[in-house]
């Protein structure tokens, strides 16, 4: 039998927000045909009954449809990872602008924590900078240093907030409540994992600390005792 050929309009759309999708491939599988659909997510190919319609892009699973003479081609493509909806924070400052405004309030405990080189050249040469001594063994100096120190421990505490959010958390376990936050609280990443983690990183985490969880949702652990800085004197 001699297949009856006709040209059929569709639309590809992305499963998980039932969004149109754009620069979709789609190979009609017996005639070789290929076409790529447009930004609104519409396309147009020659079909025949029976034919085998291949839809793929990148980051999603690949899906084929049977034409069986449906008037409009409707395709739905799932993507290959997890789709986190976009979340707004309105009114909130970023780490970046908490960090800049503490350096410019405490501008001077800056120029003290950091005493600069110790040795100095002038019009004899080279010796030591008195002043930059001064700075590091004087009371003042120690305390800028420790202050300094918070400011830099602060601005890494918003960075992970910024990032490890409730609302990512709720959205990807479903958790709330007490289970919530013992969750927050139990698995909050580090500062070095969340300024370099990508976020499917981050939410490949999360959902692998959530199978760890559900075991004992209602276990604590114990916090982490802080360090303390003795100072002894000879």
């Amino acid at each position: 039998m001699f297949a009856q050929t006709r040209f059929v309009q569709g639309i590809v759309f992305d499963e998980e927000v039932n969004q149109r999708l754009g620069k979709v491939f789609l190979k009609n599988e017996r005639t070789k045909e290929n076409t790529f659909n447009n930004a609104r997510g519409e396309f147009e190919i020659g079909v025949a009954a029976g034919d085998q319609l291949v839809a793929s892009k990148e980051g999603y699973y690949s899906d084929t449809l049977v034409y069986s003479g449906q008037p409009l081609l409707m395709i739905y493509l799932k993507r290959t990872s997890i789709y986190i909806p976009e979340v707004k924070v309105v009114a909130r400052r970023s780490p970046e602008d908490v960090l800049k405004q503490r350096q410019e309030d405490f501008n001077k405990a800056y120029k003290l924590a950091d005493p600069g080189s110790v040795f100095s050249v002038g019009p004899t040469g080279a010796g030591l900078s008195i002043g930059s001594i001064f700075n590091m063994l004087s009371k003042e100096g120690k305390n800028a240093r420790r202050l300094t120190k918070l400011i830099q421990l602060e601005y890494e505490e918003n960075v992970i907030d910024s990032k490890f959010t409730p609302d990512l958390v709720h959205n990807l376990t479903g958790l709330s409540g007490e289970h919530l936050k013992n969750f927050m609280s139990n698995y909050r990443p580090t500062y070095y994992f969340v300024s370099v983690a990508s976020p499917y990183e981050l939410t490949a985490y999360i959902k692998s600390k959530y199978e760890i969880f559900k075991l004992n949702p209602n276990l604590r652990f114990l916090p982490k005792l802080p360090d303390i800085d003795l100072e002894v004197n000879n």
